[in-house]
């Protein structure tokens, strides 16, 4: 009996291990996401509600449509900056952040754009899996459109914005904001822009292979917003 019961004691003294969880982000884009230094305003979001969750994440990188991929084939567990209207099966969290995505051209160009639907008439360059994520009319509007493009890098668009080579980028202002300062010295950033605010905001949140993984990450995500972590993090990166 005196063993048994010591034999007790001494398991619940051992650590439980924490479940893995093998997440996928897309590639460098500042703010959200700096690759190379494990950092960004939805990188450190969804890193800290994770571990509060009882998750131990393993941060892999690739661009979004191998994402998509790699969760489908079971090579990752979840991944980050999607949402039901990816058109991948899988269990999704409650949103964790949003993006406010806009049209934007050179001033110069004088364009037309009211709704959506007018990017048709345009050669646009927008992020990979665009075309499912910002809605319906959006996806229509790609399919139908033979100048229609999708970058599996963001600072692409950058370049392909300044210089001409597209009429309209699709993009968060933040991110074409910061790759600027990346792209100054081969096209020229000072050419004013023309912002149109044609998309509504865009939630987005973790697709995951388990059930289980979405619970404890919206029990994380639920912990950090309440202990005031989440607005810290906000505030990290502010001035971005």
């Amino acid at each position: 009996m005196k063993l048994l019961w010591a034999l007790c004691l001494l398991s619940l003294s051992l650590p439980v291990s924490a479940q893995t969880l093998r997440l996928g982000f897309g590639t460098h884009k500042p703010p959200y996401v700096f690759e190379d230094e494990a950092r960004g305003l939805e990188y450190d979001i969804v890193v800290a509600a994770a571990q509060r969750g009882g998750l131990q994440v393993q941060v892999q990188y690739a661009p979004m449509e191998r994402l998509h991929l790699m969760l489908r084939r079971g090579e990752l567990d979840a991944i980050a900056t999607t949402n039901e209207l990816s058109g991948v099966s899988a269990f999704y969290s409650d949103a964790y952040i949003h993006y406010q995505n806009v049209a934007v051209a050179l001033s110069a160009r004088q364009l037309d754009i009211q709704q959506i639907s007018d990017l048709g008439r345009y050669s646009v360059s927008a992020f990979q899996r665009a075309r499912f994520l910002l809605g319906q009319e959006f996806q229509r509007m790609a399919e139908a459109n033979p100048h229609y493009r999708e970058e599996p890098y963001q600072i692409a668009r950058n370049r392909l914005l300044y210089s001409g080579r597209v009429d309209v980028v699709v993009c968060d202002m933040r991110i074409l904001r910061y790759f600027n300062r990346e792209v100054y010295t081969q096209v020229d950033v000072s050419q004013p822009l023309a912002i149109y605010p044609i998309f509504a905001v865009t939630d987005y949140k973790l697709g995951c292979n388990r059930q289980s993984d979405c619970a404890a990450f919206n029990q994380g995500l639920a912990a950090i917003r309440a202990s005031g972590e989440y607005r810290a993090i906000e505030r990290r990166y502010a001035m971005h």
